[in-house]
């Protein structure tokens, strides 16, 4: 009796064992991932769709988004931050505001056991685990190729984005690649050189209208890093009408950007498809916290270390191909890129 007795308790307690094992490894498994999320704004067309698409995407992996906006703010953004390490999430994907003002969030979120991603926009001086975006010097090649090749010989102004964010000087220096040799050689003289606070088109506005003054109008392009300075450039030459007459760049794709391509008062932007990077981010999050291997293209040094990153190719887009690349991929409708278009 004894010994089946003891063969019943083993069979029970191995049957107990295996119940407890599924049980833990369905609960491991059905255990909700949260990703806190932190963006810079909301007041340009490409962080609105930044914000949604990272919640689209994530909504289909049944992950819970977290997500806080800084409104270009350093300080507010380090506080947000700290609120969603506190509440507990998983992993921070983080596109910076200011790309030194973050490192502390990234040591802080270390300190919590907390991995981050830095998003779009590269941390400088912290220890990232990892760097989503695009290839953002080939964006500034791409610029510097086309307004070249449409103006080579010319004045030009030099429009750079916000001084905070490690992106505009990574644009600088691919468009800088191209046209440096240019004005070493006098082909184009740089008549306006300026960096645009938080990117805005307001200030934009005020540095094409002052260089306008300052040359008698005699300006043949812009070079705007983004379709925000782009509009802002614009408006200051629509007002001596000039609009349509100066080579304009852009960058984003964002859909004023695309009506004033169709219009043709710009003359490019830079498709950088947000929809990618979105599906890139949360998948790279999911795959850390599950402890599998990123796909890496290359190491980028942020002063600190290098960081591995995944970096995605970005388009230049014009007249000639802009059907093809914004409404055939389903990024924009042909109703809303020609809407000002008369037919």
């Amino acid at each position: 009796m004894s010994f089946i007795s003891r063969s019943y308790r083993s069979i029970i307690i191995a049957v107990i064992t295996v119940i407890l094992a599924a049980s833990a490894a369905y609960c491991q498994q059905a255990k909700k991932i949260t990703v806190g999320v932190s963006l810079p704004t909301q007041r340009e067309e490409r962080w609105v769709r930044d914000a949604r698409q990272l919640e689209d995407e994530a909504k289909k992996r049944g992950i819970e988004i977290k997500m806080q906006i800084s409104d270009n703010d350093a300080m507010k953004q380090v506080a947000q931050c700290e609120n969603l390490i506190a509440g507990g999430i998983d992993i921070l994907i983080l596109a910076p505001h200011d790309a030194t003002g973050a490192a502390p969030i990234v040591e802080n979120a270390h300190n919590a056991g907390i991995k981050v991603i830095s998003y779009d926009r590269l941390i400088l001086n912290a220890d990232c685990d990892l760097y989503v975006s695009f290839d953002n010097e080939k964006v500034g090649e791409l610029q510097g190729e086309f307004i070249t090749r449409t103006v080579p010989k010319g004045n030009y102004i030099i429009l750079s984005g916000s001084p905070t964010d490690n992106n505009a000087a990574m644009f600088k220096a691919g468009a800088m690649k191209i046209i440096k040799p240019l004005a070493d050689k006098g082909d184009i003289k740089i008549v306006m050189e300026q960096a645009v606070k938080d990117w805005q088109p307001s200030e934009a506005m005020k540095i094409v209208e002052n260089a306008l003054t300052a040359n008698d109008n005699k300006i043949d392009a812009v070079l705007a890093p983004n379709d925000g300075t782009a509009g802002g450039a614009i408006q200051a030459l629509a007002a001596q009408k000039m609009d349509g007459k100066v080579t304009v760049t852009g960058q984003d794709s964002e859909l004023s950007g695309a009506q004033r391509i169709a219009e043709g008062s710009q003359s490019m932007t830079v498709f950088k498809d947000t929809r990618k990077l979105a599906i890139a981010a949360i998948d790279a999050a999911e795959k850390i916290l599950s402890s599998k291997e990123v796909e890496i293209t290359k190491k980028i040094n942020n002063n600190k270390s290098d960081i591995p990153a995944l970096l995605l190719t970005p388009v230049a887009v014009d007249k000639s191909n802009i059907d093809k690349e914004l409404i055939e991929s389903g990024y924009l409708t042909k109703e809303e890129v020609y809407k000002n278009v008369k037919k």
